[in-house]
């Protein structure tokens, strides 16, 4: 495919997805959201690529919605508007469900849209001095609708509460005391920062294995315990039957090096 607002390659075993409208700021559009849909359904379906690295070109990781398509999205029937939820709901499913870890590296400011973009991914690492992250649709009488399901499970109602109802924008230290992000780190140190725990993923963990754990966390969650339990003991004994899992404890018991 070719892309006109990202860029897509792969480097070693991770994919890197790179969002590529620095004069726009990167921000969203329907184009930018089919795009990504796309990266990722190629990354999903490499072999050879054992996490993704979602990054951005320029001073913004994402600004939210294009200004243009926002005028576009202003008269749309109930019906537009829906079909056009939906594309971003399933990129967001998309990402959180890849059987694959995702990390997003930002660099910059991360709002409304853009922030929901980092959020859905399992790994944020921020840049110290420059990035910053905000649910800042409440400002222009739109709700972090999407998002909110999976910031509630990131950070907890509380600080999700006053993170969308204030609208404000968060420092990387901030959010990294929110746990909204997962490590914060001098900006010229991110690419390479993100770049090594790619790395260590690939390297040190079974891949089939963290596709289980994303799906472990994804189906859990609102379920009674009893019915929790009852799914993960079911997971469980199906782990134990994958060939990776007995290449790892054939290795372990042999007291060999794994190399994954």
């Amino acid at each position: 495919m070719d892309y006109t607002r990202l860029k897509y390659d792969v480097r070693g075993r991770s994919a890197v997805i790179t969002l590529s409208r620095p004069e726009k700021h990167n921000a969203l559009d329907d184009v930018m959201v089919a795009e990504m849909a796309m990266a990722f359904t190629v990354a999903s379906r490499d072999a050879s690529v054992k996490a993704v690295i979602l990054r951005a070109e320029g001073e913004s990781f994402s600004s939210g919605a294009d200004l243009a398509y926002l005028r576009k999205m202003a008269d749309y029937d109930f019906n537009q508007n829906q079909k056009d939820s939906q594309q971003l709901m399933k990129l967001f499913l998309q990402i959180t469900t890849l059987r694959k870890p995702v990390i997003a590296l930002v660099q910059g400011p991360a709002l409304a849209g853009g922030c929901g973009l980092a959020t859905v991914c399992d790994f944020i690492l921020a840049a110290r001095e420059t990035a910053t992250f905000g649910y800042t649709e409440v400002h222009i009488g739109f709700v972090p609708a999407l998002v909110m399901v999976f910031l509630l499970r990131r950070i907890g109602e509380g600080r999700a509460r006053e993170l969308t109802l204030r609208g404000h924008s968060v420092t990387a230290d901030e959010a990294l005391t929110l746990g909204l992000v997962n490590k914060v780190v001098p900006a010229m140190e991110l690419e390479a920062e993100g770049e090594r725990l790619a790395q260590e993923l690939a390297e040190r963990n079974s891949g089939s294995s963290m596709g289980l754990i994303k799906e472990l966390l994804g189906r859990i969650h609102g379920l009674s315990t009893a019915d929790a339990l009852d799914y993960a003991a079911n997971l469980n004994a199906l782990t134990r039957m994958t060939e990776e899992c007995k290449k790892g404890i054939a290795a372990f018991l042999n007291k060999e090096p794994l190399r994954w």
